[in-house]
């Protein structure tokens, strides 16, 4: 409302002085005509002895010689002096606003005209009333008043009216928002459903709060699983040491502290697991990486497996590439990948690292028991638990596939379990090359 009555105010105030400056130009117009009339008269010797004008309040004309004394004069000005000294004009002709004329109460709008008649040189001035001017402006003034008020009232009304009524969606997604809250993460807010940019933010506040209650959920059962994978570890502590203590003339102390020593660094394993998570979820930092060459970290990594394993470890496909990332992060990665080949293999596990247009593409295979298609995806959650035939029973807490995509995510790589027709798993680990990172 107030730009609108703005603009009206100016419009207005432009309207007005155009139209009291086009009627000002007829009277003047007017006046300009009378004077060349009777200057045309005063030339050719016609000119009577008394001026003659129209009303006595609207009209005053005067004849003025060169040294400023009225010789002919209309009946209304006939003893007043000049209205405009010859002395004062410039050129032939002058116009002016009078604002106490010597007739009327209402300023008049003069003009002068220059003359000469047998070497001698006169100034006929003539004189109209700007009385119909200002009439005519008052009544446009007033006109403009009720018109503008009347519009500015309607335009704001209408403005209320729509913009409410198209805000009112925003008004409802603010009050459904205010009732969600960090156990009701299940509402949403209502969608409209017609395609417009309130619809469109509602449909991204929806999906927005749909990835907030899935993070929410992974956390919660997260820690739900973290806390029962460390509970498992102490329960075991405390059982054995109660044991022991209860009954200390039979207790076996050096196979307690063995057992107890097992169970703390399966404990620590985990705590480590859970804050290398933590890292990887923050922000990655490549300031400390550095390009290295992939194939011995990956040969170091097959080494440690022959050592520890009874499995056979075939490694012959492993060629020469580098990397550009974390050393320590990716040694974390392959171990973790190998390790969980190491479990569930019958015999053999198959290690490759070959370069491509692709990246480093790294492929850690068993000959186990392998994953149900239907859970490709799954197995790589935070303590995920696979099937049977893969279960965690035969070691480690369901940490080490997911800790090794977050750190290939983190190198702009990924990791995948490869659908193969053959026995066992297949997981496929690609990274950029130092090539492709620069």
């Amino acid at each position: 409302m107030g730009i609108v009555a703005a603009a009206m105010l100016l419009g207005s105030v432009f309207l007005v002085q155009r139209q009291h400056s086009a009627l000002t130009g007829v009277v003047e117009t007017g006046a300009r005509l009378r004077s060349r009339d009777l200057a045309t008269s005063l030339v050719d010797g016609s000119l009577a002895s008394d001026v003659a004008v129209p009303t006595e309040d609207e009209a005053f004309a005067q004849i003025v010689d060169r040294n400023g004394r009225v010789v002919r004069a209309s009946p209304n000005v006939e003893h007043d002096p000049p209205a405009i000294e010859p002395s004062s004009m410039h050129g032939s002709t002058k116009a002016t606003t009078m604002a106490r004329p010597p007739v009327g109460d209402d300023p008049f709008r003069v003009v002068a005209r220059r003359v000469d008649v047998d070497g001698e040189r006169y100034t006929v001035i003539v004189g109209a009333t700007l009385e119909p001017v200002a009439d005519a402006v008052d009544e446009l003034v007033q006109s403009l008043i009720v018109v503008s008020s009347v519009l500015v009232v309607l335009v704001g009304a209408m403005s209320w009216f729509v913009v409410g009524r198209a805000l009112r969606p925003v008004e409802e997604i603010r009050s459904e928002v205010d009732r969600i809250s960090g156990t009701e993460l299940t509402r949403r807010v209502p969608e409209t459903g017609v395609g417009d940019e309130i619809d469109r933010l509602a449909h991204t506040m929806n999906s927005m709060l749909d990835r907030i209650e899935v993070a929410t959920e992974r956390q919660r059962r997260f820690v739900a699983d973290a806390s029962h994978e460390m509970r498992s570890p102490l329960t075991a502590i405390r059982a054995q040491l109660e044991v022991d203590l209860a009954h200390p003339d039979g207790a076996a102390w050096q196979d307690t502290e063995s057992e107890v020593l097992g169970e703390a660094l399966r404990l620590q394993r985990l705590v480590d697991d859970l804050l290398l998570l933590a890292r990887a979820d923050a922000p990655t930092v490549q300031k400390d990486w550095e390009v290295l060459d992939l194939d011995d970290v990956v040969l170091s990594e097959v080494r440690k497996l022959r050592i520890r394993a009874q499995r056979h470890v075939d490694a012959r496909a492993v060629s020469a590439v580098q990397v550009t990332g974390d050393r320590d992060a990716l040694v974390r990665a392959i171990g973790n990948l190998m390790s969980n080949a190491e479990r569930h293999a019958n015999e053999t596990v198959t290690v490759s690292l070959v370069g491509g247009p692709d990246g480093a593409r790294l492929t850690v295979a068993d000959d186990g028991p392998g994953v149900d298609p239907s859970q490709s995806e799954r197995i790589f959650d935070r303590f995920a638990r696979g099937d049977d035939s893969r279960s965690r029973d035969r070691g480690g807490a369901g940490l080490g596939l997911a800790i090794s995509r977050e750190i290939a995510v983190a190198h702009g790589g990924s990791l995948v379990l490869s659908t193969t027709d053959g026995p066992g798993a297949t997981f496929v680990l690609v990274l950029p090359t130092s090539a492709d990172g620069a």
